[in-house]
Order: C-alpha cells, then structure tokens, then sequence
C-alpha cells in the first residue's frame, strides 16, 4: 500500500470516527430536551400579568380527565391568548393570600396540559412549591371547654363519715374520703372557687354547733390545700345546724342521733376550670 493510500484510508477513519461522535453527541441532546423542565410563557404577556385571586377549592378539585368546559367552569379563561380549542396547554397567573394576615400575597404560574383526547392530563406549576398551597390546612387547635360547673347539687359529704363524734380532726376514713375526692377533681379539671361549708345537727347549743360546723369546713379545706387545691380559691363557711337535710322527731337519743345524722355534712360546691 501506498503512503498516499495509507493517508487517504486514516483520514475516512477519522472521520467517520468524528461523525459518530457527533451523531452521538446530538442524540444525548434530544434525550435532555424530552425530559426537560416544562416551559412557562412570560407573566408579563398574560392577559392578567397582575394574576387573579382563584378559589383554592376549585383547584382541590382537579384531576386528570377534566376537560376543557370543566376547567374553564373551575379556572375561567387560560390568561394568555392561547384560544380554547384545538391547543395543548392553558396557562394562568394565580395569585394567594398569605395565612399571616399580613395582606401579602403569593404569585405562581399554573398549567394545564391536555392529552391527545383532549383533556387533562397533567398539571404544573412554577415555583413547584406552589402546589403545597392546595393543601387543606391543618384543623385549628379545639378551643378549651367553658368553665364547667360542680355538679348542681354540691358534693356532700357526711360528717360522720369524715370526724369522731364531736371532733373537727379528720380520721384516716375521713382522708381516704377526700382523696377519692381529690383523685376525681384531678382528672376532670383544674378546680377554682371552691366553696366548702360545714354543717351539724340540731343536737347540743347553737353557739358551740356553729363553731364546730366551721372547725370542720376548715379541716376539709386544709387537707385539700395540702394536697394541691389553692387555699386561696377555697372559701369556708359554718352554718351549724342551718339548712337541715332531713326532720327528726324520735324521742331517744340514740335514735334521734342516727336519723339526724345526714344534716351532719360538709358541703362542696363551685366551679371546675377545664385544665389547660
């Protein structure tokens, strides 16, 4: 083989080489361009360049499959001049209101892209975070129950069951009794404006009755403050034999004692504040 043989078959090869290289080259090109980002016209040559304000429900409600009358009853017109038949794509300017109730708003690019039938088949938006504005938004905090009443009826409590006869000293039954009390104030509610009044029977004289049924009010209201309840929220009263629960008109003692004894009580009443 000649040199000039030589030089003319290197010099094909080099270039079917370069050839290939650049078919090679051209064919990544197309590949870039068929999975690119999907082209926005220029807000500035929107019908509305200043955006209009849509209903956010309107947009929850698209999907694929939509078609054009449908879109347009949702979104109205497409805000360029790009008619409303026999085109591929509608494109919109919409603008939202900042949640911080500053008046600001939000201004985004929206697309609709329609398949060869003709209806929806994609949407897009520019900036993409965008779309998080769609998101329903989240359940407001349940506002805290209105300060819920004691019960109509005060608690009462019997006496007997709290203190020895003639005694305003809390026995260790008298505590179990209001620890259930504390334990059911606890898990309802934060309580405030605590009455507590105490009472006695018609037995014994007026004067020592009225300050025994009071050593007994502040006896409960003491324990309570001990274990949690405000002293300052809780008010105490001694009515002595006032308000009587049940008449008794038994001749012996002990009978007329045993039938008077639901007058001797420690009343609770006031109001239960919902917890924060």
């Amino acid at each position: 083989m000649g040199i000039r043989t030589a030089c003319r078959n290197a010099g094909l090869l080099l270039a079917g080489t370069a050839l290939a290289a650049a078919a090679g080259c051209s064919g990544n090109r197309r590949a870039d361009a068929g999975a690119g980002a999907v082209e926005f016209p220029d807000p500035a040559r929107a019908t509305m360049p200043e955006g209009s304000f849509v209903n956010v429900e309107n947009l929850r409600k698209l999907a694929p499959g939509l078609t054009k009358p449908q879109l347009y009853a949702l979104l109205g017109a497409p805000h360029f001049n790009e008619g409303v038949f026999g085109v591929r794509r509608w494109n919109y300017v919409f603008d939202f209101r900042k949640a911080d109730g500053s008046g600001d708003f939000i201004r985004c690019q929206f697309q609709v892209a329609f398949g060869k039938d003709h209806t929806a088949a994609a949407y897009y938006w520019k900036p993409e975070a965008c779309k998080a504005l769609l998101e329903p938004p989240a359940p407001a905090a349940a506002a805290p129950p209105p300060p819920a009443p004691l019960p109509a009826e005060p608690i009462r409590l019997s006496s007997d069951a709290l203190f020895a006869f003639d005694s305003a000293a809390l026995t260790g039954q008298g505590r179990r009794r209001l620890d259930d009390l504390l334990q059911r104030l606890r898990a309802a509610s934060q309580v405030e404006d605590i009455r507590v009044v105490g009472y006695t029977d018609r037995i014994g004289r007026d004067a020592y009755n009225l300050v025994l049924s009071r050593r007994r009010a502040e006896a409960v209201r003491d324990y309570l403050a001990a274990n949690g309840v405000p002293a300052a929220s809780i008010q105490v009263e001694g009515r002595g034999e006032a308000d009587p629960v049940v008449q008794c008109h038994d001749a012996a003692r002990a009978a007329l004692i045993a039938c008077l004894a639901p007058n001797r009580r420690v009343e609770l009443s006031g109001v239960a504040h919902a917890r924060p």
